[in-house]
């Protein structure tokens, strides 16, 4: 009779563990554009993309990269989340299976009956299973998981921030680099410049008016020479900052840094924007932070069902007295247990619309991310290629400057020119100049910027793709297998390994 009232237990609990909860759609729609609206780099061919590579690799960049990732706390920060993340999903698999815990005990009694004082000794391991009748247990045990894939996106969201950080402060230093040289020369041709009016004017063939404004160019010029080096210093000590290198070290790799040719992948742009978004780790950490929430919601809905336990326990126990020992071995099944709700003044259904809310929440955070996204890739691409586009006639323009100057210098020098004549010239080159460097700069900041917008190199794991998920287990040093998380700095730098702690082995469960 017991057998069969245990059997008919099991059945039951099995029938309705089938009746799970189900919370809202795990998935939605992003609702991304059919098409780019911008013109994609190179058309999207990724064979002209790695030749440009080729022509920015630098391998001092690379090592700054690296430097600035291991030691930057956003990054430390994540690689802990991803550890608390796994711990919690640890724990919520384990609610899913029996908990089993020792006890031992020891007392000595005296009693006012037939039985003499004596010792009893007992040993035993207790058992508890809460069976998962609507699912609440697997749906923590899925939110927790969708949380930890999601710490797994922001621990690259984190490094891909820290990359592209100290790879704009890397080109803006090389730039102010190249204004530097630019001051110097147009300091030293102004200071030529108030000699040669300073001598002329002794000879009475220059006016006082005239010897004034070279003087004036001169100081101009030099000032702009001094500010420009200071702000190339401020851009030193920024980069040592998020570096963590010496800033003596630091100006020595500067200064014998030059680009170091190589290969590396190609940064792709797909065609469609849903493939492009899908290896973003905002977007990615964003989409699982919906099926997080949509578990949360089908917990929530569970907790408002009966929930049923089953617990047991077999040890051994000693009995001592008078120099005699009685041993028995014991065992217990149940009791099996059935609680129901019945009245929490509304405390579960409020549970419930929280869940639902914040579902809501999740949803519209993920679309706004996509479309954040979206416009994001769309701003690098527009600048990608107004900055191609414009960087043939600025040189152009540089190349006309420069000849026009050099023909007013000689003028000037056979004193068939003014100086006001040689001073406009001077400015119109100056700043032909610093265009065609700020361009250059600002064509690898847009390079930098379409490397972020398009995730860096992330590719989301196969079972976050998939609708069944899955976890991740290891130390937070270790590079995972295939993971693209380690892609190098696209369109940046060619070896920028970044070394993501192992995709988590799935939980017992």
């Amino acid at each position: 009779m017991r057998v069969l009232l245990r059997a008919m237990a099991l059945a039951v609990a099995a029938t309705l563990s089938a009746c799970a909860v189900q919370g809202p759609a795990r998935h939605v729609d992003a609702l991304p554009p059919q098409q780019w609206q911008a013109p994609l780099p190179h058309n999207g061919s990724q064979a002209d993309l790695a030749t440009w590579w080729r022509g920015q690799a630098d391998g001092l960049l690379v090592q700054l990269i690296e430097s600035a990732q291991a030691v930057s706390p956003t990054v430390a920060s994540a690689a802990s989340r991803i550890a608390q993340s796994r711990a919690e999903r640890v724990a919520a698999g384990a609610a899913l299976l029996p908990n089993v815990d020792a006890a031992a005990s020891v007392n000595r009694s005296n009693q006012q009956s037939a039985l003499p004082m004596g010792t009893t000794s007992q040993a035993a391991f207790n058992a508890s299973w809460e069976v998962d009748l609507f699912g609440a247990n697997r749906a923590a045990r899925d939110a927790a998981q969708a949380r930890l894939e999601s710490a797994h996106a922001g621990w690259h969201d984190a490094r891909v921030s820290v990359a592209a950080e100290v790879a704009n402060q890397y080109y803006g230093l090389r730039a102010c680099e190249q204004l530097l040289a630019v001051a110097q020369q147009d300091a030293r041709s102004r200071t030529d410049t108030e000699r040669l009016t300073e001598l002329s004017a002794k000879a009475g063939f220059q006016s006082p008016a005239s010897l004034a404004l070279a003087r004036a160019s001169a100081a101009d010029g030099n000032n702009r020479y001094l500010a420009q080096r200071a702000a190339c210093d401020i851009d030193v000590k920024v980069l040592s900052a998020l570096t963590a290198v010496d800033e003596p070290a630091l100006r020595q790799k500067l200064a014998a840094g030059l680009p170091v040719a190589g290969t590396a992948p190609a940064m792709a742009i797909a065609e469609l924007p849903a493939r492009t978004l899908s290896q973003r780790p905002d977007v990615f950490t964003a989409e699982r932070e919906v099926a997080a929430a949509s578990a949360d919601v089908g917990n929530a809905q569970a907790q408002r069902y009966p929930r049923l336990t089953l617990s047991g326990s077999v040890g051994v126990a000693n009995f001592r007295a008078g120099g005699d020992s009685t041993q028995t071995d014991t065992w217990t099944i149940g009791p099996v247990a059935l609680s129901l709700p019945v009245f929490d003044a509304g405390r579960r259904r409020a549970n419930v619309d929280s869940a639902n809310a914040r579902y809501d929440a999740a949803v519209s955070s993920y679309r706004a991310t996509v479309r954040q996204a979206v416009s994001e890739v769309e701003q690098a691409l527009v600048n990608l290629d107004s900055t191609a586009a414009r960087a043939g006639h600025a040189q152009s323009a540089l190349e006309g400057y420069r000849a026009n100057y050099a023909a007013v210098d000689e003028r000037y020098r056979n004193g068939m020119a003014s100086l006001f004549e040689l001073e406009d010239a001077r400015r119109t080159r100056l700043a032909a100049e610093q265009t065609v460097i700020n361009l250059q700069r600002d064509r690898s900041a847009a390079w930098v910027a379409l490397y972020r917008a398009a995730g860096g190199g992330f590719t989301p794991p196969a079972s976050a793709q998939a609708t069944a998920p899955s976890t991740a287990s290891a130390s937070a040093t270790t590079a995972p297998t295939g993971d693209r998380a380690a892609t190098k700095l696209a369109a940046v730098t060619p070896a920028v390994i970044a070394r993501a702690p192992d995709r988590a082995r799935p939980a017992a469960n």
